[in-house]
């Protein structure tokens, strides 16, 4: 009698529909995270000229405005996974959407670089800690069969957060009468509406995360093995069965503690989380992030206006999108390291190419090259090129990978050293775009960036091993 009930119990598990769409549904929610990443990357794009003059900023001092946001972010992504194992996924995700809003009012708002600065870290925190909160949450309810389609859903969302935010500075600053700095409602610069439209998603985020429910491993890990087979059930699947895997993969499990990422009885850093470290510094050293904070300076140095400068962004961000959707598609068909591998070639030609449209330009007053038409549509080409070359490899790739390549003992503390990782590589390359162009001009950033990208075939090659259709207790 006990066989045919559990026969009937497994069966009624792994129904796909219904769990399926549960299982999108809740990932979705997670990943507005990324959304809010992506927004707050676009918004700065439009708002770099608009800082400067607002607060009598130079180069360097703007890149540092720009790029404070990364430490935050670096911050966040540290102290995330520790928050999230003492107080869980979901509570950890309310906090961070919280320090989202918070961050959104006062950078429209702040009246010196100081308070505007000190609003970014704010704002950092959140989005560093939901960069690492998102795979991890996701890698954690999601089916093996469907992991790495489901975590892509966050670098979605990212480029689809950086879509609205160029199209929402394109709006506003048209309505305001072409520049960012105009006074616009309520005699407020049209620069702080963009950080202010920042609340919308921050609001969705908010009240995405209280209707998704607990990590069932964390409930697992918290002793309420009942609550986990619950969630499990609804995911699809042996309820029982993948709580008794969860519970075999965490005996003599202990509390968080960096040390877990260091091999047992030594003081040697295991190996899985050199390579992610190495693929998450990569994935900014290739320079994706400076077409996205700095699109419209790159656009105005080849002669076009501010306001075309953001409609190119529109283009560069829409492309961004369509280019993503084929990565989620063959994730878990063709694998992570084919993907790696194919993005990277194609990122090191595209960059290349960029490199010598910039070093075969001439120079004109300020040192601002002279590109004419034709070398400024190949340019333009060839950022596309690249941004498609990353939006179907590293971009969702890496962060599918740090979600799923650590072991259960050490994915809490292992997550936060490789997103911090990213979030200072990150800032590293930002702060440094304005002061490199004063020295080496736009050839010689880029041909850095091209350096990078061929550094990271031989990394993949060597270093990087497949993770597809495994589940997070045999990794």
């Amino acid at each position: 009698m006990n066989k045919p009930l559990k026969d009937i119990k497994t069966a009624v598990n792994d129904r796909p529909s219904g769990s399926n769409v549960y299982v999108v549904g809740i990932s979705a929610a997670a990943a507005i995270g990324g959304f809010l990443f992506g927004f707050d990357s676009g918004v700065v794009n439009g708002t770099v000229k608009a800082l400067a003059a607002a607060f009598g900023t130079q180069a360097a001092a703007t890149g540092f405005a720009v790029a404070s946001v990364l430490l935050g972010c670096a911050l966040g992504a540290f102290g995330a996974g520790t928050l999230a194992n003492r107080i869980g996924r979901r509570p950890t995700m309310l906090l961070t959407a919280a320090l989202f809003l918070v961050s959104a009012f006062i950078s429209g708002a702040a009246s010196s670089v100081g308070i505007f600065i000190a609003s970014r870290i704010v704002g950092g925190i959140g989005i560093g800690a939901a960069s690492v909160l998102a795979p991890m949450y996701i890698a954690e309810v999601a089916p093996a069969h469907l992991r790495g389609r489901l975590a892509s859903l966050q670098q979605l969302a990212i480029v689809v957060g950086l879509f609205c935010a160029f199209l929402s500075n394109d709006v506003l600053v048209q309505l305001a009468g072409g520049r960012a700095e105009a006074v616009f409602w309520f005699g407020a610069e049209t620069w702080r509406w963009m950080y202010w439209m920042g609340a919308v998603p921050s609001a969705a985020y908010l009240l995405g995360v209280l209707l998704i429910p607990e990590s069932p491993r964390f409930l697992v890990i918290s002793g309420r093995q009942k609550q986990a087979r619950q969630i499990f059930a609804r995911i699809g699947g042996d309820a029982d069965d993948l709580v008794l895997k969860v519970e075999k993969s965490l005996q003599g499990e202990h509390k968080l503690r960096l040390s877990d990422i260091f091999v047992a009885g030594t003081h040697r850093i295991a190996s899985v989380v050199w390579v992610a470290m190495g693929l998450a510094a990569l994935q900014q050293f290739v320079g994706i992030n400076i077409i996205f904070y700095y699109g419209d300076v790159l656009w105005k140095a080849a002669g076009v206006s501010e306001q075309w400068a953001l409609r190119i962004n529109l283009l560069t961000g829409l492309v961004n999108i369509l280019a993503t959707i084929p990565a989620i598609l063959l994730i878990d068909r063709v694998g992570r390291k084919p993907l790696l591998l194919g993005g990277s070639i194609g990122m090191a030609l595209a960059l290349g190419a960029m490199a010598i449209v910039f070093g075969t330009a001439g120079v004109g007053s300020g040192g601002k090259p002279i590109i004419d038409h034709a070398a400024a549509l190949s340019g333009l080409a060839a950022a596309n090129l690249y941004i498609i070359a990353f939006a179907i490899s590293w971009g969702p790739v890496m962060w599918v990978l740090l979600g799923e390549m650590f072991p259960n003992r050490m994915r809490g503390a292992a997550l936060g050293v490789a997103g911090a990782t990213n979030w200072m590589a990150n800032f590293s390359v930002t702060v440094s775009f304005l002061p490199l162009l004063k020295t080496i001009g736009f050839a010689g950033a880029y041909g850095l960036y091209t350096l990078a990208a061929i550094v990271s075939v031989f990394f993949v090659l060597t270093a990087v091993r497949e993770t597809k259709g495994k589940t997070l207790e045999e990794m």
